[in-house]
């Protein structure tokens, strides 16, 4: 220990990271209770399966990316808004933008980033679709093109897993008939790991907004206003207004600088504690983490892992501090769902297969659910239950 009072520093305010500070404010610690804090270069949570509403405008920023000085006002996390510059795991020590913090536990919840060097052009004329932010940009451009004079707005929407399908179905409702948008994926099939019934189900979302879906193709260039796709051998170039990139993930510099176990994607490898390989004091999970099931079979990269990963690293950070038995992570599939446009989703899980408007409806209950704080999931409720009133007011004004 480096002090009578331990301390936990948690890198990264995603689910992973915030779920864990938040895991930790509610089990039961002796004398020795720690300091903990929790580092992000965002004042505020992106509750990020939500994000693709703030398109349509049928969400507001805030109720999907609540400030942290709210989300830990009744715990005694500590949150810094900085962004992490170096970890030295000898002498224990992390170095952030302006100031330096010595642990004793230590949880890696950088999550990642969207890599935007793939292809010529990419990083300059591609917009990525991960956090508020990005959002923002989007909504800028979306404006800008819908008051231009252009007949067709034309879209290509990188990548047709989950973000990609669930954002082209968003693009095409908000854009009506003056939009043109093409998903683009390099598989012969969309959302390859999803279950069935959620690819049927996009599948028709998609053909009915007719979204033009080009599979077993690639990206070759990006310019300013075109691009160059390659099918089967064969290039074609294409005018497109705007390319949004959702294909891949790539691991921060400071986790991959890190002398510890990486695999050849750059993720740390755990053990079945979520304890980094060979250095206990260390916690990984999310993105960043190569965590396996006991069949060797890596988890998946979501919001559900992430969520359920937090509260065994918090057990196990308690446990490791108050000499108790560290407990392997189990993760339980719960189902998958995603949205297919306004007031429309797809969900299966749990013997459960839904689709349309009460799959939406049972969506944002179990995100609702999901919500990182009884405050927040009370306030969000009473405004989904009351908008439909206040928008019938002043439709009738």
């Amino acid at each position: 220990m480096t002090g009578i009072q331990p301390t936990i520093c948690i890198l990264g305010g995603g689910f992973g990271g915030l779920y864990t500070a938040l895991r930790l404010s509610q089990l039961p610690w002796n004398e020795l209770k720690p300091q903990i804090f929790l580092v992000d270069q965002n004042d505020h949570f992106l509750f990020s399966p939500l994000l693709y509403e703030l398109v349509t405008g049928e969400l507001q920023s805030w109720e999907i990316a609540p400030p942290y000085s709210e989300l830990l006002a009744n715990t005694e996390v500590r949150f810094i808004q900085s962004a992490v510059k170096e970890i030295d795991v000898a002498q224990q020590q992390v170095t952030l933008s302006d100031q330096s913090i010595s642990y004793d536990r230590l949880v890696l919840a950088l999550g990642g980033e969207t890599p935007l060097h793939q292809v010529p052009g990419s990083a300059e004329y591609a917009l990525p679709f991960r956090t508020v932010q990005d959002a923002y940009r989007l909504e800028d451009r979306l404006r800008t093109l819908e008051t231009s004079e252009a007949p067709k707005i034309r879209v290509a929407v990188v990548g047709a897993g989950p973000s990609g399908v669930e954002l082209a179905c968003k693009l095409a409702d908000r854009l009506g008939d003056r939009g043109r948008i093409r998903l683009i994926e390099r598989n012969n099939q969309i959302l390859k790991s999803a279950p069935e019934f959620n690819q049927a189900a996009a599948e028709k979302a998609l053909e009915k907004r007719q979204v033009w879906t080009d599979l077993e193709t690639s990206i070759e260039s990006l310019e300013a206003k075109q691009m160059t796709l390659r099918y089967k051998d064969k290039p074609d170039t294409l005018p497109v207004d705007l390319v949004l990139w959702t294909v891949g993930t790539a691991i921060s510099q400071p986790i991959q600088a890190l002398p510890l176990l990486h695999n050849d994607l750059g993720q740390l490898l755990t053990d079945p504690t979520l304890q980094v390989q060979d250095s206990p004091n260390i916690f990984a999970l999310g993105d960043l983490a190569d965590c396996r099931d006991p069949q060797g079979k890596p988890n998946p990269k979501t919001a559900q892992v992430a969520i359920q990963q937090a509260d065994c690293v918090g057990w196990n950070l308690w446990a490791s501090l108050t000499q108790r038995p560290l407990l392997p992570f189990h993760y339980t599939h719960l189902g998958e769902m995603l949205t297919l446009g306004e007031d429309s989703a797809a969900m299966s899980g749990l013997g459960v297969q839904l689709d349309g408007p009460l799959a939406f409806m049972a969506r944002r209950l179990i995100y609702l659910y999901r919500m990182p704080t009884l405050d927040h999931q009370l306030k969000i409720g009473f405004n989904w239950m009351f908008k439909p009133v206040l928008s019938a007011l002043n439709t009738a004004r």
